[in-house]
């Protein structure tokens, strides 16, 4: 039976943003024919960019896994969280010195777009996901919200999964900071807020209804393109479940059991 909704999505939107993990990929195994399903995709005139919340990662260590499974193309683009923040505080605190919870690929990423990070007395605080976290990281944030701080986090999601288990993610320090500080972020950069809507529409060229958002998480992927006027589409080749699809609150405009299904509307 022909799905209206995701042929007039293939018929109207030019550009894709495409959740990873549960979307394209399940760890390091291609959803079906993913491959193909991107080639079609590029060959119909689509444009493809990959976001994650995920920001311990550079781009290009996203661009070497995608590479790893044959999905990357040289037209083809990634964005992060962690860019997303980086470029929040280019345009909104510039010349501000700023404390940077996060992973080494982040500073990278943060000196690369002129950030001044710093040791004491900052600014500003950016809680990122940092898999080198110490107590003295923790303890020196604290102390840095507790005197006044801006406070930014890259993104809210409480755990990453993480071969079979689920480890803890920005959400679940962003609890540990309410406790201990009382502080709730001043902003949030990632999925499902506006911040990264804002940066990738700023790169792109298309209107914001011809652009949609591809994922498998209803109160991040779906939410963050209904809070960003973008288009939706859910697959639930990851998380979320066809009962949940119907139920939740946010709804995504269409349903797919795959990415792949895109594949006969183009």
């Amino acid at each position: 039976m022909k799905n209206e909704n995701l042929a007039r999505i293939a018929r109207e939107c030019d550009v894709f943003l495409l959740d990873m993990d549960g979307t394209v990929y399940l760890g390091e195994r291609p959803i079906g024919d993913m491959q193909n399903t991107l080639q079609k995709m590029r060959g119909a005139g689509k444009s493809i960019v990959y976001l994650t919340n995920n920001s311990s990662k550079s781009a290009e260590e996203y661009i070497r896994k995608l590479d790893r499974l044959h999905f990357w193309d040289e037209r083809d683009s990634v964005y992060t969280s962690g860019m997303a923040a980086a470029e929040y505080l280019k345009e909104t605190h510039a010349g501000k010195r700023v404390y940077l919870v996060g992973t080494e690929a982040l500073r990278e990423e943060f000196l690369r777009a002129g950030i001044a990070l710093c040791e004491e007395s900052p600014d500003v605080c950016v809680l990122a996901y940092d898999t080198a976290l110490t107590f003295e990281k923790i303890r020196k944030c604290n102390e840095f919200l507790v005197k006044g701080a801006f406070y930014v986090a890259t993104h809210p999601d409480a755990v990453c999964p993480a071969d079979g288990v689920s480890w803890p993610d920005v959400g679940s320090f962003l609890k540990l900071f309410e406790t201990s500080c009382k502080r709730l972020p001043d902003v949030i950069c990632g999925k499902p807020y506006t911040v990264m809507g804002d940066c990738v529409r700023r790169k792109l060229s298309a209107p914001k209804e011809r652009i949609v958002m591809v994922g498998d998480r209803l109160n991040t992927d779906i939410r963050f393109g209904v809070n960003n006027g973008f288009r939706t589409l859910l697959v639930l080749s990851g998380e979320a479940t066809a009962e949940q699809a119907e139920t939740s609150c946010d709804r995504a405009e269409a349903v797919a059991e795959s990415l792949n299904e895109i594949a006969e509307y183009l």
